[in-house]
Protein backbone atom coordinates (compact mmCIF):
# COMPACT_ATOMS: atom_id res chain seq x y z
CA UNK A 1 0.00 0.00 0.00
CA UNK A 2 1.27 3.47 -0.88
CA UNK A 3 2.46 5.70 1.92
CA UNK A 4 1.15 9.25 1.99
CA UNK A 5 2.99 12.45 2.79
CA UNK A 6 1.54 15.94 3.09
CA UNK A 7 4.16 18.62 2.45
CA UNK A 8 3.27 22.11 3.64
CA UNK A 9 5.37 24.85 2.05
CA UNK A 10 4.94 28.26 3.65
CA UNK A 11 5.50 31.73 2.25
CA UNK A 12 8.82 32.14 4.04
CA UNK A 13 10.15 29.04 2.26
CA UNK A 14 8.52 29.79 -1.10
CA UNK A 15 9.56 33.42 -1.43
CA UNK A 16 12.84 35.29 -1.66
CA UNK A 17 13.63 38.33 0.55
CA UNK A 18 11.85 40.59 -1.96
CA UNK A 19 8.65 38.53 -1.68
CA UNK A 20 8.85 36.94 -5.14
CA UNK A 21 8.54 33.19 -5.73
CA UNK A 22 11.91 31.49 -5.29
CA UNK A 23 11.95 29.05 -8.21
CA UNK A 24 15.31 27.62 -7.19
CA UNK A 25 14.15 26.51 -3.73
CA UNK A 26 10.77 25.38 -5.06
CA UNK A 27 12.46 23.47 -7.86
CA UNK A 28 14.61 21.60 -5.34
CA UNK A 29 11.57 20.64 -3.29
CA UNK A 30 9.61 19.52 -6.35
CA UNK A 31 12.57 17.36 -7.40
CA UNK A 32 12.58 15.69 -4.00
CA UNK A 33 8.82 15.15 -4.10
CA UNK A 34 9.24 13.53 -7.52
CA UNK A 35 11.79 11.12 -6.04
CA UNK A 36 9.41 10.31 -3.21
CA UNK A 37 6.68 9.65 -5.76
CA UNK A 38 9.00 7.31 -7.66
CA UNK A 39 9.68 5.48 -4.38
CA UNK A 40 5.97 4.81 -3.87
CA UNK A 41 4.87 7.80 -1.82
CA UNK A 42 1.62 9.57 -2.65
CA UNK A 43 2.45 13.27 -2.33
CA UNK A 44 0.07 16.09 -1.42
CA UNK A 45 1.25 19.70 -1.37
CA UNK A 46 -0.25 22.44 0.79
CA UNK A 47 1.15 25.64 -0.63
CA UNK A 48 1.05 29.22 0.52
CA UNK A 49 2.34 32.00 -1.70
CA UNK A 50 -0.64 33.12 -3.79
CA UNK A 51 -0.80 36.59 -2.26
CA UNK A 52 2.98 36.97 -2.44
CA UNK A 53 2.99 35.86 -6.08
CA UNK A 54 0.13 38.24 -6.82
CA UNK A 55 2.16 41.17 -5.53
CA UNK A 56 4.58 40.64 -8.40
CA UNK A 57 1.78 40.27 -10.95
CA UNK A 58 -0.80 42.85 -9.91
CA UNK A 59 0.74 44.80 -7.07
CA UNK A 60 1.19 47.93 -9.20
CA UNK A 61 -2.45 47.91 -10.35
CA UNK A 62 -4.16 48.38 -6.99
CA UNK A 63 -4.06 52.17 -6.69
CA UNK A 64 -7.83 52.39 -7.21
CA UNK A 65 -8.64 49.53 -4.81
CA UNK A 66 -8.89 51.03 -1.33
CA UNK A 67 -10.54 48.16 0.55
CA UNK A 68 -7.75 46.07 2.15
CA UNK A 69 -9.82 42.88 1.95
CA UNK A 70 -10.48 43.41 -1.76
CA UNK A 71 -6.78 44.16 -2.32
CA UNK A 72 -5.83 40.84 -0.78
CA UNK A 73 -8.47 39.04 -2.84
CA UNK A 74 -7.12 40.57 -6.05
CA UNK A 75 -3.57 39.55 -5.16
CA UNK A 76 -4.67 36.03 -4.24
CA UNK A 77 -6.72 35.58 -7.42
CA UNK A 78 -3.96 36.83 -9.71
CA UNK A 79 -1.19 35.16 -7.74
CA UNK A 80 -2.83 31.73 -7.60
CA UNK A 81 -2.57 31.49 -11.39
CA UNK A 82 1.15 32.32 -11.27
CA UNK A 83 1.69 29.93 -8.36
CA UNK A 84 0.01 26.99 -10.10
CA UNK A 85 1.79 27.70 -13.36
CA UNK A 86 5.07 27.52 -11.47
CA UNK A 87 4.14 24.18 -9.91
CA UNK A 88 2.91 22.83 -13.26
CA UNK A 89 6.13 23.68 -15.06
CA UNK A 90 8.35 22.29 -12.28
CA UNK A 91 6.45 19.01 -11.89
CA UNK A 92 6.27 18.64 -15.69
CA UNK A 93 10.04 18.23 -15.73
CA UNK A 94 9.59 15.01 -13.77
CA UNK A 95 6.62 13.70 -15.74
CA UNK A 96 4.12 14.44 -12.98
CA UNK A 97 0.72 16.11 -13.31
CA UNK A 98 -0.60 18.54 -10.71
CA UNK A 99 -4.15 19.56 -9.83
CA UNK A 100 -5.35 22.67 -8.05
CA UNK A 101 -7.60 22.26 -5.00
CA UNK A 102 -8.88 25.46 -3.36
CA UNK A 103 -10.75 25.06 -0.10
CA UNK A 104 -12.07 26.94 2.91
CA UNK A 105 -12.55 26.14 6.57
CA UNK A 106 -16.29 25.66 6.10
CA UNK A 107 -15.56 22.77 3.72
CA UNK A 108 -14.06 20.86 6.64
CA UNK A 109 -16.90 21.77 8.98
CA UNK A 110 -19.76 20.66 6.72
CA UNK A 111 -19.88 16.85 6.59
CA UNK A 112 -21.09 16.71 2.97
CA UNK A 113 -18.42 19.11 1.71
CA UNK A 114 -15.79 17.25 3.72
CA UNK A 115 -16.70 13.90 2.16
CA UNK A 116 -16.84 15.38 -1.36
CA UNK A 117 -13.40 16.94 -0.95
CA UNK A 118 -11.97 13.74 0.48
CA UNK A 119 -13.39 11.77 -2.43
CA UNK A 120 -11.84 14.17 -4.94
CA UNK A 121 -8.41 14.11 -3.29
CA UNK A 122 -8.50 10.32 -3.02
CA UNK A 123 -9.36 10.08 -6.72
CA UNK A 124 -6.47 12.40 -7.65
CA UNK A 125 -4.03 10.27 -5.68
CA UNK A 126 -5.37 7.08 -7.22
CA UNK A 127 -4.82 8.62 -10.67
CA UNK A 128 -1.21 9.47 -9.80
CA UNK A 129 -1.87 13.23 -9.80
CA UNK A 130 -0.27 15.54 -7.22
CA UNK A 131 -2.89 17.75 -5.50
CA UNK A 132 -1.68 21.27 -4.73
CA UNK A 133 -3.99 22.65 -2.06
CA UNK A 134 -4.40 26.21 -0.84
CA UNK A 135 -7.00 28.24 1.01
CA UNK A 136 -9.47 30.00 -1.27
CA UNK A 137 -8.66 33.55 -0.16
CA UNK A 138 -11.17 35.00 -2.64
CA UNK A 139 -14.20 33.60 -0.80
CA UNK A 140 -12.89 33.01 2.72
CA UNK A 141 -14.20 35.39 5.36
CA UNK A 142 -12.27 36.42 8.45
CA UNK A 143 -14.43 34.44 10.87
CA UNK A 144 -13.93 31.24 8.86
CA UNK A 145 -10.32 31.55 7.75
CA UNK A 146 -7.75 28.95 8.67
CA UNK A 147 -5.36 30.17 11.34
CA UNK A 148 -2.73 29.59 8.64
CA UNK A 149 -1.85 26.88 6.13
CA UNK A 150 -0.32 24.79 8.92
CA UNK A 151 -3.88 24.28 10.15
CA UNK A 152 -5.06 23.41 6.63
CA UNK A 153 -2.21 20.90 6.25
CA UNK A 154 -3.04 19.28 9.59
CA UNK A 155 -6.72 18.92 8.71
CA UNK A 156 -5.86 17.53 5.30
CA UNK A 157 -3.44 15.00 6.80
CA UNK A 158 -6.21 13.77 9.05
CA UNK A 159 -8.72 13.65 6.21
CA UNK A 160 -6.56 11.42 3.97
CA UNK A 161 -4.97 9.42 6.83
CA UNK A 162 -1.49 10.59 5.86
CA UNK A 163 1.46 8.64 7.20
CA UNK A 164 3.60 11.76 7.43
CA UNK A 165 2.98 15.51 7.62
CA UNK A 166 6.00 17.70 6.90
CA UNK A 167 5.70 21.34 7.96
CA UNK A 168 8.51 23.17 6.22
CA UNK A 169 9.81 26.25 8.00
CA UNK A 170 12.95 28.42 7.88
CA UNK A 171 14.52 26.82 10.97
CA UNK A 172 15.90 23.28 11.45
CA UNK A 173 13.13 22.37 13.88
CA UNK A 174 11.85 23.18 17.36
CA UNK A 175 14.47 24.34 19.86
CA UNK A 176 14.41 23.61 23.59
CA UNK A 177 14.77 27.32 24.34
CA UNK A 178 15.82 30.59 22.73
CA UNK A 179 17.55 29.52 19.46
CA UNK A 180 20.10 32.32 19.90
CA UNK A 181 21.04 31.36 23.45
CA UNK A 182 24.22 29.32 24.07
CA UNK A 183 23.61 25.62 24.63
CA UNK A 184 20.16 25.58 23.04
CA UNK A 185 19.55 22.48 20.94
CA UNK A 186 17.08 21.37 18.32
CA UNK A 187 14.61 18.84 19.71
CA UNK A 188 14.79 15.66 17.64
CA UNK A 189 11.73 13.90 19.06
CA UNK A 190 8.92 15.76 20.80
CA UNK A 191 7.71 14.36 24.13
CA UNK A 192 4.65 15.97 25.76
CA UNK A 193 5.84 14.78 29.17
CA UNK A 194 9.18 16.54 28.75
CA UNK A 195 8.43 19.74 26.82
CA UNK A 196 5.80 22.46 27.10
CA UNK A 197 4.78 24.57 24.11
CA UNK A 198 4.99 27.87 25.98
CA UNK A 199 8.53 27.09 27.16
CA UNK A 200 10.02 26.53 23.72
CA UNK A 201 8.16 28.96 21.44
CA UNK A 202 9.24 32.48 20.58
CA UNK A 203 6.33 34.86 19.99
CA UNK A 204 5.40 36.18 16.56
CA UNK A 205 4.38 35.01 13.10
CA UNK A 206 6.32 35.31 9.88
CA UNK A 207 6.34 38.54 7.92
CA UNK A 208 5.02 36.90 4.76
CA UNK A 209 2.44 34.56 6.25
CA UNK A 210 0.10 34.14 9.23
CA UNK A 211 1.93 31.19 10.72
CA UNK A 212 4.46 30.87 13.51
CA UNK A 213 6.10 28.14 15.56
CA UNK A 214 3.30 28.13 18.13
CA UNK A 215 0.82 27.30 15.37
CA UNK A 216 3.09 24.57 14.01
CA UNK A 217 3.45 22.97 17.43
CA UNK A 218 -0.29 23.06 18.06
CA UNK A 219 -1.07 21.48 14.69
CA UNK A 220 1.75 18.93 14.98
CA UNK A 221 0.57 17.67 18.37
CA UNK A 222 -3.04 17.46 17.18
CA UNK A 223 -2.14 15.59 13.98
CA UNK A 224 0.05 13.16 15.92
CA UNK A 225 -2.86 12.45 18.26
CA UNK A 226 -4.97 11.53 15.22
CA UNK A 227 -2.38 9.05 13.96
CA UNK A 228 -0.08 11.00 11.61
CA UNK A 229 3.65 11.36 12.26
CA UNK A 230 4.69 15.01 11.93
CA UNK A 231 8.02 16.67 11.20
CA UNK A 232 8.91 20.37 11.46
CA UNK A 233 12.01 21.04 9.37
CA UNK A 234 13.98 23.62 7.36
CA UNK A 235 12.56 23.78 3.84
CA UNK A 236 15.75 25.25 2.39
CA UNK A 237 18.08 22.55 3.76
CA UNK A 238 19.60 20.27 1.08
CA UNK A 239 17.53 17.14 0.39
CA UNK A 240 15.34 17.95 3.37
CA UNK A 241 12.35 15.81 2.35
CA UNK A 242 14.56 12.84 1.53
CA UNK A 243 16.31 13.19 4.88
CA UNK A 244 13.00 13.51 6.72
CA UNK A 245 11.78 10.15 5.44
CA UNK A 246 15.23 8.54 5.47
CA UNK A 247 17.62 7.48 8.18
CA UNK A 248 18.94 11.01 8.69
CA UNK A 249 15.72 11.90 10.56
CA UNK A 250 16.10 15.64 9.97
CA UNK A 251 13.94 18.13 11.86
CA UNK A 252 11.78 17.69 14.96
CA UNK A 253 9.60 14.57 14.88
CA UNK A 254 6.24 14.11 16.58
CA UNK A 255 5.50 10.36 16.77
CA UNK A 256 1.99 9.25 15.83
CA UNK A 257 -0.19 8.18 18.76
CA UNK A 258 -2.39 5.34 17.59
CA UNK A 259 -4.96 5.76 14.83
CA UNK A 260 -8.21 7.69 14.98
CA UNK A 261 -11.40 6.62 13.20
CA UNK A 262 -12.68 8.60 10.18
CA UNK A 263 -15.49 10.01 12.35
CA UNK A 264 -13.04 11.31 14.96
CA UNK A 265 -10.81 12.78 12.25
CA UNK A 266 -13.76 14.75 10.90
CA UNK A 267 -14.81 15.85 14.37
CA UNK A 268 -11.29 17.14 14.98
CA UNK A 269 -11.82 19.52 12.06
CA UNK A 270 -15.43 20.38 12.92
CA UNK A 271 -15.16 21.27 16.62
CA UNK A 272 -15.47 24.99 15.91
CA UNK A 273 -18.93 24.67 14.32
CA UNK A 274 -20.61 23.34 17.46
CA UNK A 275 -24.24 24.43 17.83
CA UNK A 276 -24.27 24.03 21.61
CA UNK A 277 -22.32 22.68 24.54
CA UNK A 278 -22.60 20.77 27.78
CA UNK A 279 -20.71 21.32 31.01
CA UNK A 280 -19.57 18.17 32.82
CA UNK A 281 -18.68 17.62 36.47
CA UNK A 282 -15.21 16.71 37.75
CA UNK A 283 -15.96 12.99 37.80
CA UNK A 284 -17.09 12.92 34.19
CA UNK A 285 -14.09 15.03 33.15
CA UNK A 286 -11.68 12.61 34.80
CA UNK A 287 -13.38 9.62 33.18
CA UNK A 288 -13.42 11.18 29.72
CA UNK A 289 -9.77 12.27 29.85
CA UNK A 290 -8.54 8.87 31.09
CA UNK A 291 -6.99 7.52 27.88
CA UNK A 292 -6.85 3.98 29.28
CA UNK A 293 -10.66 3.76 29.09
CA UNK A 294 -13.21 4.07 26.28
CA UNK A 295 -15.78 6.35 27.88
CA UNK A 296 -19.00 7.77 26.45
CA UNK A 297 -20.59 10.93 27.86
CA UNK A 298 -23.51 9.93 30.09
CA UNK A 299 -26.22 12.29 31.42
CA UNK A 300 -25.19 11.53 35.01
CA UNK A 301 -21.98 13.50 34.46
CA UNK A 302 -23.63 16.54 32.86
CA UNK A 303 -24.25 19.69 34.89
CA UNK A 304 -25.64 22.10 32.28
CA UNK A 305 -26.85 22.04 28.67
CA UNK A 306 -26.44 25.23 26.64
CA UNK A 307 -27.64 26.21 23.17
CA UNK A 308 -30.07 24.52 20.81
CA UNK A 309 -29.11 21.32 19.02
CA UNK A 310 -30.75 18.30 17.45
CA UNK A 311 -29.77 14.67 17.18
CA UNK A 312 -26.65 14.42 14.99
CA UNK A 313 -25.44 17.98 15.62
CA UNK A 314 -21.89 18.63 16.80
CA UNK A 315 -21.68 19.97 20.35
CA UNK A 316 -18.77 20.90 22.60
CA UNK A 317 -17.92 19.32 25.93
CA UNK A 318 -16.61 21.74 28.56
CA UNK A 319 -15.46 21.42 32.15
CA UNK A 320 -16.61 23.54 35.08
CA UNK A 321 -13.97 26.17 34.29
CA UNK A 322 -15.23 26.55 30.72
CA UNK A 323 -12.26 24.78 29.10
CA UNK A 324 -13.20 22.85 25.96
CA UNK A 325 -12.44 19.17 26.48
CA UNK A 326 -13.59 18.11 23.03
CA UNK A 327 -16.67 17.72 20.88
CA UNK A 328 -18.97 15.05 19.54
CA UNK A 329 -22.22 14.22 17.76
CA UNK A 330 -25.25 14.48 20.02
CA UNK A 331 -27.36 11.34 20.17
CA UNK A 332 -30.45 13.37 21.04
CA UNK A 333 -31.54 17.01 21.15
CA UNK A 334 -31.16 19.76 23.73
CA UNK A 335 -34.63 19.39 25.28
CA UNK A 336 -34.17 15.70 26.04
CA UNK A 337 -30.60 16.31 27.21
CA UNK A 338 -31.75 18.94 29.72
CA UNK A 339 -34.41 16.59 31.04
CA UNK A 340 -31.83 13.87 31.70
CA UNK A 341 -29.17 15.99 33.47
CA UNK A 342 -27.66 14.07 36.40
CA UNK A 343 -29.75 10.93 35.87
CA UNK A 344 -28.23 7.46 36.00
CA UNK A 345 -28.98 4.53 33.73
CA UNK A 346 -29.60 6.64 30.62
CA UNK A 347 -28.23 6.24 27.12
CA UNK A 348 -25.11 8.33 26.33
CA UNK A 349 -25.55 11.84 25.00
CA UNK A 350 -22.32 11.31 23.02
CA UNK A 351 -21.11 7.80 22.25
CA UNK A 352 -17.36 7.20 22.43
CA UNK A 353 -17.21 6.41 18.69
CA UNK A 354 -18.41 9.95 17.93
CA UNK A 355 -16.45 11.80 20.63
CA UNK A 356 -13.20 13.67 19.92
CA UNK A 357 -11.20 14.80 22.95
CA UNK A 358 -8.47 17.42 22.89
CA UNK A 359 -5.10 16.08 23.99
Amino acid sequence: MNRRIVVKIGSQVLCDPQGALNREVLGELVGQMARLSADGWQVLVVSSGAVAAGSGVAGDRLDRVSDPVARKQVLAAAGQVRLMETYRSLFDRHGLTVAQVLTSKSDFQTRGHYLNMRGCVEALLTAGIVPVINENDVVSITELMFTDNDELAGLLAGMVKADLLCLLSTVPGVYDGDPDAPGTECIRSWDDDRYRVDDVVQAGASSLGRGGMHSKLTIARKAAQLGTEVVIADGAAPDILLNVVGEARAGTHFPAKGEASPAKRWLASADHQATGWVTVNAGAEAALMDRSRLTSLLPVGIETVEGRFDSGDVIQVRNADGRVLGCGRARYGHDEARGLIGRRGQKPLIHYDYLYLVD
